[in-house]
């Protein structure tokens, strides 16, 4: 039997799941069981999770579904656990380096086989998400505690209600005599820790920080609007019954009773909160408080013990003034700011204030660049399958003669495009809308990206001072991440660094970039008008040479000198250019055999008609991989992009094909036809099963289907197989 099992739920925690689970397995002291609770095997963590299985014996992972909530997942970690004591570890937590042995040492002396602890509580860290010192708020009540071990009537402070779950360590036999699991689906740490606290016998302390707890940028997730809170006082409820049923003494009972009243006067007081029921939320609280009030219970002083005495009473109203009386007050001295006006036209104020038009969607690509990626996509197959939905595509001026006729257009600033944003229940974009934009409750925000991120995005970027400079403010972009409902990723990578880059509480869709879905529709038919419409000649073979933003640098630079490079291999080739987004064109230079399809509006055209692609760090590579044809990685500044933009994996020991560093290297690779051999064919089959796995040509269908239809997840198409697809087929070469 190990000493610990560690239990920890992984949901929307994927993106740092990895630094929790090797934390713990980074341990000095190594008796232990690790319990990751994983949604389902397909669940976003559960690729990650099963590396760590396979790797090390130790990690036995176990699933709950999501409808299971937190306390379902540490429930069933509870049930799969065998170790002597238990401990809940958050997933986006660290255990310190130490923490186990410090624990066993502990736990060693204050207790035995005889007289073993139920519980060992210790301090943590709270970790502000960005930047500022870390908080330890549970030393001053451990620093009150005895020596020893202890029963809970020595210390009647220490009650758990306070305390989040990761900040003890429980002996399991204790747990399962007792029938303690975790109750209901919010507020769970509440209901727990008073259930443990009311039935354990033996208590002892830690006096050092055991875990390090990160912070979420918009706080905790139970402080968020919604009609949760009224399980606050479910669990408040539940406890108080117990104690009074176990007949707790008044001196344990009172701090019992203030500390549960204390969480639910301060939801009381915060009514955005609960977007409805309030007064019945403050009637159930009176009721709960008159029914348990201690005998001879005192209110505090000062404001705290006014509302105590108004919540006693069932004064709704003298309580709301009171708050609002209290507020007035700290706006007065400047501690609260004064409400702001919409900086935005007037126009989009005034529209603001009309009802949602539920069968507007507002679409915008590349920040009005014109129609094309994930938004062009989506509009198109929304056109098929819910044709009641009328769209306006948001452009710049000068986009609008590139429009397809019959799309509807806004150009960006002009009055269409204020009030489209305003009334608008569906809001699509593959960047981000203007600051100025505001979320409407109701509104539906859908994040489509526009690639698989190689290199640091978001807040990850901040640690890179060219990029950081060139981001600007990010707390401005993250309020503009708090607009998302919904984040689309085409693989699991991403949805891990997404979660990373954009912190924030939006539901991932695994569902794959519709963009995309013409890799696997397109035929070759298709393949050939492509190749007709950008001008590559009948017999040649076109290679894409789509090399990437430099934020070093400006304006656009290849690196490579494509005249000399089409001459170095042959005339069998010519050379489709197509520079960075941000750039209107790329190069003229080489007559004939470079084709500038920079204008071209679709990239997914130009990579059709390509028969290999040249690329450095773009991430055009993920998505042409669809297409299971060749791709050389050019970095001949591989070291200086890592150094100053920061990526995510080490592209060299993970490519998609042949790596050069050289222009002759380049050149060499398509002289002797090793670009397209078997080991570079392997190269791209291994990077394929990590970077395509969804998409598999339903992409936008599943989209329109959950996001602008409704329908339910269970009801969404599945994501075919990548061994099931058949790739559009290339104009000349035969996949190795």
């Amino acid at each position: 039997m190990p000493r610990f099992s560690i239990v920890v739920p992984s949901h929307g925690v994927a993106g740092r799941l990895s630094l929790a689970l090797d934390s713990v397995l980074a341990q000095s002291f190594g008796d232990f069981e690790l319990i990751p609770v994983c949604d389902a095997p397909d669940a976003p963590a559960a690729d990650v999770v099963a590396g760590y299985a396979e790797r090390d014996s130790r990690v036995t992972p176990v699933h709950s579904p999501p409808s299971a909530g937190l306390a379902g997942a540490r429930n069933a970690g509870l049930r799969s656990a065998v170790g002597g004591h238990v401990l809940f570890l958050d997933g986006d937590d660290v255990l310190v380096p130490g923490a186990l042995a410090a624990l066993d040492a502990r736990l060693a002396e204050a207790g035995d086989a005889d007289a073993p602890v139920d519980v060992l509580y210790f301090e943590h860290e709270r970790t502000p998400w960005w930047q500022g010192e870390p908080t330890n708020p549970v030393a001053p009540l451990l620093a009150r505690t005895p020596e020893g071990a202890f029963s809970p009537g020595r210390a009647p402070w220490l009650t758990g209600v306070a305390l989040p779950a990761w900040s003890a360590v429980y002996r399991r036999a204790f747990l399962t005599e007792q029938g303690i699991a975790f109750p209901g689906d919010h507020f769970t740490d509440v209901g727990f820790g008073g259930l443990v606290t009311l039935r354990a016998e033996r208590v002892a302390a830690l006096r050092a920080v055991v875990v390090r707890h990160l912070l979420r940028r918009q706080g905790n997730r139970l402080n968020l609007p919604g009609e949760h809170h009224t399980e606050l006082l479910d669990q408040t409820e539940l406890v108080l019954t117990r104690a009074v049923e176990q007949g707790l003494p008044a001196d344990r009972l009172t701090p019992l009773f203030e500390q549960l009243f204390a969480a639910v006067l301060k939801t009381a007081a915060r009514p955005r909160r609960l977007a409805s029921g309030r007064r019945a939320f403050f009637r159930r609280a009176s009721a709960l408080y008159r029914r348990h009030r201690p005998a001879g219970h005192r209110a505090p002083g000062g404001s705290l013990g006014v509302q105590h005495r108004l919540l006693a009473s069932g004064s709704y109203t003298a309580f709301h003034a009171l708050r609002a009386a209290n507020r007035s007050a700290l706006r007065a001295t400047g501690l609260l700011p004064r409400p702001r006006g919409l900086r935005t036209r007037l126009r989009y104020a005034v529209h603001l204030r009309l009802p949602l038009d539920r069968n507007l969607v507002v679409y915008c690509a590349y920040w009005g660049r014109g129609y094309a990626c994930n938004p062009a996509a989506i509009h198109a197959k929304a056109r098929e399958l819910a044709p009641h939905l009328r769209a306006v595509f948001l452009v710049e001026p000068e986009a609008v003669g590139s429009l397809p006729p019959d799309v509807e257009y806004a150009v960006i600033g002009s009055r269409k495009y204020w009030e489209a944003l305003a009334r608008a229940g569906y809001l699509v974009n593959n960047a981000n809308f203007a600051d100025a934009v505001v979320k409407r409750p109701g509104s539906v925000h859908l994040q489509t990206q526009h690639g698989t991120p190689l290199k640091t995005m978001g807040a990850d970027q901040a640690t890179y001072p060219v990029v950081a400079a060139a981001t600007g403010s990010f707390a401005r972009l993250l309020a503009r991440v708090d607009r998302w409902d919904y984040n689309l990723t085409s693989n699991r990578h991403s949805t891990e660094m997404w979660e990373r880059a954009f912190p924030s509480a939006q539901e991932t869709l695994e569902y794959g970039y519709p963009r995309n879905d013409v890799y696997c529709t397109a035929s070759a038919e298709d393949v050939t008008r492509v190749r007709k419409e950008l001008g590559v000649p009948d017999g040649k073979k076109a290679l894409l040479y789509a090399p990437t933003h430099r934020d070093y640098a400006t304006g656009f630079e290849t690196g490579l000198d494509l005249a000399e490079f089409c001459e170095a291999i042959g005339d069998d080739y010519v050379v489709l250019l197509r520079a960075h987004y941000f750039y209107d064109q790329g190069s003229s230079r080489g007559g004939g055999r470079i084709i500038d399809v920079t204008g071209h509006r679709s990239s997914e055209d130009v990579c059709l008609a390509a028969d290999a692609l040249i690329t450095d760090y773009s991430s055009i590579m993920f998505d042409y991989a669809n297409l299971d044809r060749p791709i050389v990685v050019y970095a001949d500044d591989w070291d200086v992009y890592r150094e100053t933009r920061g990526v995510y994996f080490d592209l060299m020991r993970q490519p998609p094909g042949r790596v050069a560093r050289t222009p002759g290297e380049l050149a060499a690779l398509f002289r002797d036809g090793s670009y397209a051999d078997a080991s570079a064919a392997a190269l791209r089959a291994a990077f394929r099963e990590r970077f395509c796995q969804f998409d598999d040509g339903r992409a936008a269908e599943r989209v329109v289907r959950r996001v602008l239809l409704g329908e339910p997840p269970e009801s969404i198409p599945p994501v075919i197989p990548l061994a099931e697809r058949t790739p559009a087929p290339a104009a000349t070469l035969v996949r190795s």
